[in-house]
């Protein structure tokens, strides 16, 4: 175990993140264990970006397995690679595909978390825009050319990209802002950028440009940010799309394969080779991808793209298809990990830690006897156990560690999302239900019992 002291900052993002059971946004390296071989693998996706190439991964994994720390590894690694990170949790509000502003309202989230290595809590958008500006009125100087035409010159390589035209414009309205000293029309620039523009008039009032990012175009503009990112300097970009069990929940069969068509369509541009310096992330539970009646294997096109490697079986792995399982922790694992939240709760001060080695084991053991393998399996309820253990040790230094071990408690993670899908009958239910009326769906009267106006009877939650 290393000596070196962690920051009080670093040290308690990274043990309030864990207590509450959410990943930290920083520390990573200071807590993380095993599964070296499905980080090797993301690498090489990384240099294949920054080479030019593309990438997708689908990482599954059970609920509370580690899905949303892998990715946040990742995401790290990848800033420390020179490429920007964009990433966004999809949920009722988010999709890939919409009408009603869903994917707008998906890439606006995506932007504001853009994130560059020297700006890795997001909003670097603003940056970026000011490195490539900057750059550009250089090239002016060099070349004696005007900064619009020289932006205009090296955005001309995007040509053959849908909204081409109107990026560039956005990008020189940020540079006549910056020069003018007019800071609302920089603001307005970045908010155009960021998708944060609703109607076609306002971004034509403030900007002077015909379109805006929309629902039908925020692929195409992922596309368009990654090439302009790498004339801005970076390497290119990585976007992390978390939670995409909510579009497996979705009840509406039609909404649904939208957006499984629109997953196909990144599937078939970064396999093939069409997009350049741009990956996606997508992170999933098993029942997302391989449910047939819901999932992306309820897509044919998706299955067929997505099957498994028939020959990685009997303890052989394959890392290099597009789905990447993520491997289950060991109790060796486990341990290793119980010794850096320790390590880290003492701010990286030996002298400092609040449990024995015999404790954690004694933790380990009580842990495998009241919840079975499942504590090193899907371990988030168990860490957050064990650092509530340690605060008490913290906060009440006469504690007994052992008869406190024996008085944990650890509810066994349970999956959510599958709770609405327990029987046939509310699938059928679910599916009966339309976007018509968003704000109700799953929620009907009982088929069984005739409708009656003004009764409370067939009324229930």
């Amino acid at each position: 175990m290393t000596d070196s002291r962690i920051r009080p900052r670093e040290r308690d993002a990274i043990v309030q993140s864990l207590r509450a059971g959410v990943v930290p946004r920083s520390g990573h390296q200071h807590i993380q264990v095993g599964r070296a071989d499905e980080v090797l693998a993301l690498v090489s996706d990384i240099q294949r970006i920054a080479d030019g190439g593309s990438a997708v991964r689908f990482v599954i994994g059970e609920y509370g397995s580690g899905k949303t720390f892998f990715l946040q590894l990742v995401r790290a690694i990848a800033l420390e690679k020179r490429l920007v990170t964009m990433h966004a949790d999809l949920g009722p509000d988010r999709r890939l595909h919409a009408t009603g502003g869903q994917a707008r309202s998906l890439y606006a989230e995506l932007t504001r978390n853009l994130a560059t290595r020297s700006k890795p809590e997001g909003g670097a958008l603003a940056s970026i825009v000011e490195r490539f500006v900057s750059q550009a009125l250089a090239e002016a100087r060099t070349s004696g050319g005007t900064p619009t035409t020289v932006i205009h010159d090296r955005l001309s390589q995007l040509s053959e990209m849908t909204g081409k035209y109107d990026f560039a414009e956005v990008v020189a309205a940020y540079w006549t802002g910056h020069d003018t000293g007019n800071e609302q029309l920089k603001s307005d620039a970045v908010r155009w950028l960021r998708g944060e523009f609703a109607t076609r008039t306002d971004a034509r009032r403030a900007l002077g440009v015909r379109t805006i990012v929309d629902d039908a175009n925020v692929y195409d503009q992922l596309k368009l940010l990654a090439r302009f990112v790498r004339h801005a300097g970076y390497e290119g970009v990585l976007v992390g799309l978390d939670e995409m069990v909510n579009l497996y929940k979705l009840a509406n069969t039609q909404a649904r394969n939208s957006n499984y068509e629109q997953i196909l369509r990144v599937l078939n541009d970064c396999l093939q080779g069409s997009a350049a310096h741009l990956g996606f992330i997508f992170g999933g539970t098993p029942e997302f991808l391989l449910d047939t009646r819901r999932g992306l294997y309820s897509y044919a096109a998706l299955q067929s793209r997505l099957a498994e490697n028939s020959f990685a079986s009997n303890g052989l792995v394959d890392h290099s298809g597009p789905v990447l399982r993520l491997a289950n922790l060991s109790p060796e694992d486990f341990y290793v990990l119980l010794t850096k939240l320790r390590h880290v709760y003492a701010a990286g001060d030996p002298a400092a830690y609040l449990l024995p080695e015999q404790g954690i084991e004694a933790f380990m053991q009580h842990c495998s006897s009241r919840i079975g393998d499942a504590y090193f399996r899907t371990p988030r309820n168990t860490i957050t156990e064990f650092i509530n253990l340690l605060a008490i040790l913290d906060q009440n230094p006469g504690a007994d560690w052992r008869r406190l071990v024996g008085e944990v408690s650890i509810p066994q993670d349970v999956n959510p999302d599958l709770l609405p899908l327990e029987g046939e009958p509310l699938e059928q239910k679910q599916e009966a239900s339309t976007d018509s009326s968003p704000g109700f769906q799953g929620h009907t009267a009982e088929p069984d019992r005739p409708h009656q106006d003004g009764s409370l009877a067939t009324f229930r939650l």
